[in-house]
């Protein structure tokens, strides 16, 4: 659930990674994407979004939110695998 994943960013350490969609019921991805940049411990965790919104409008929205790479759906599990290795091997 949406609230969850909120509630464990406040609550665990360190993630290497977030995946999120920007479409989800009672917390959307762009709200979670701030939660995330404005605690000073995960300010530099890699956030991938992969989502059903494909305008230039819906990426550059979840990019000026803060993420760090953004597909639309459908996408290919090997697109997920690449675009997160990409980011987890990116100096911070």
């Amino acid at each position: 659930k949406p609230e969850d994943a909120l509630r464990l960013t406040s609550r665990l350490g360190e993630y290497d990674l977030v995946v999120t969609d920007v479409h989800m019921p009672r917390l959307d991805g762009l709200k979670l994407i701030h939660h995330i940049r404005a605690g000073a411990r995960r300010a530099q965790v890699p956030i991938l979004v992969v989502t059903t919104a494909r305008t230039e409008a819906a990426r550059a929205r979840a990019m000026g939110a803060g993420a760090s790479a953004f597909l639309s759906k459908p996408v290919e599990p090997e697109d997920v695998s690449r675009a997160a290795a990409s980011l987890l091997s990116a100096p911070a």
